[in-house]
């Protein structure tokens, strides 16, 4: 006997469901295992205990704050400077968290200078949902994390950042990676030196005030078949109008607290700017955009040209210092912004 339509529906309806449940539950598992992987990555534990750090200072206690990407952390060292300073940068941030950092900051301070490290590679995507998660992952302030996701995320982003298993798939990746190294290097008994690695020899710890150490000196293989660098022409850039916005609101923001603000771009080892091909266009960009602003800026980049100010020994990787290289930039940039701001 046939099967009335009307049952075959049921059971098509029913099949759809049955899919539906079982995906999401799949879905729900993997984002948890990609969640817990996420709280095992070193560099989200550095952010957590920056702002764990942060939230815990006495109110009104600094005179300046750093915010920007890991080029702001890996450059910046409060214990260098003469004044109550924190370091305030978080992986891959761009202009839209440095502005959403900053007002946190100004929440619960009242800094006299407000430093923000400006990188190319941040300035020339309209959104990054990375960067955003880490620091939701550690700002207490929920309305203003409501306000960041309505303001800046785009709409196909709200979708990924909703789905744990997309917005914590870089994290498990890393952190998968990792393990499979170590389990083989257990298995066939492999000397850790025998072991290519992405990092030279040295440490890397969270130390105080936001501030993470590091005397890793950068790799050879970084030199070459990795560096990051190799294909970057300044012909090719483009400033986000997105990103030329929120450090726009940054300036204006900065000017109704009656903040000293200063822009920042770190340098990238030398070996790396051999192969970046006329960064002079895309330094003149960001040089322009501060002039028109009236903001103070200095590039490092330009400045280690013009001066030798370092070697590759105090490099990290190729993108960024190490604690030697910080305490070069540290000395000389405090001399600049005294001269600066008189």
């Amino acid at each position: 006997m046939r099967e009335s339509s009307s049952t075959s529906s049921f059971k098509i309806i029913l099949a759809i469901v049955f899919v539906l449940v079982v995906t999401g539950a799949v879905g729900r598992f993997v984002g948890r295992k990609y969640e817990y992987a996420a709280s095992l990555n070193t560099i989200n534990a550095f952010t957590a205990q920056r702002f764990e750090d942060f939230y815990a200072l006495d109110e009104d206690s600094l005179d300046m704050v750093f915010i920007g990407s890991s080029h702001s952390y890996c450059s910046f060292d409060p214990a260098n400077f003469d004044v109550p300073s924190f370091q305030m940068g978080t992986p891959l941030q761009h202009p839209d968290t440095s502005y959403y950092s900053l007002l946190e900051v100004l929440d619960n301070q009242d800094p006299e200078t407000v430093v923000v490290e400006v990188y190319w590679d941040m300035l020339d995507d309209d959104f990054e949902l990375k960067q955003a998660t880490s620091l939701f992952e550690v700002m207490r302030n929920e309305k203003r994390i409501e306000d960041y996701i309505e303001n800046v995320f785009p709409e196909g982003d709200r979708v990924k950042y909703e789905t744990p298993v997309i917005r914590f798939q870089q994290d498990f990746f890393a952190y998968a990676s990792s393990r499979l190294v170590n389990k083989a290097k257990a298995m066939f008994g492999v000397a850790d030196e025998a072991v290519p690695s992405s990092a030279g020899e040295g440490v890397e710890y969270y130390l105080a005030d936001g501030y993470v150490y590091c005397d890793i000196v950068i790799p050879e293989a970084e030199f070459d078949e990795t560096n990051q660098f190799k294909n970057l022409d300044g012909k090719d850039w483009e400033f986000s109008k997105t990103q030329k916005k929120w450090l726009e609101k940054i300036v204006e923001l900065c000017d109704k607290k009656d903040k000293t603000l200063i822009f920042v771009t770190a340098p990238v080892a030398n070996v790396s700017m051999g192969y970046i091909k006329n960064y002079e266009l895309i330094h003149n960009k960001i040089a322009a955009f501060a002039q028109s602003r009236g903001v103070p800026y200095i590039d490092y980049n330009i400045i280690n040209m013009e001066e030798k100010m370092f070697s590759h020994e105090n490099f990290r990787d190729d993108a960024h210092l190490n604690d030697s290289g910080v305490k070069i930039l540290d000395a000389h940039f405090k001399e600049w912004l005294s001269d600066v701001c008189g």
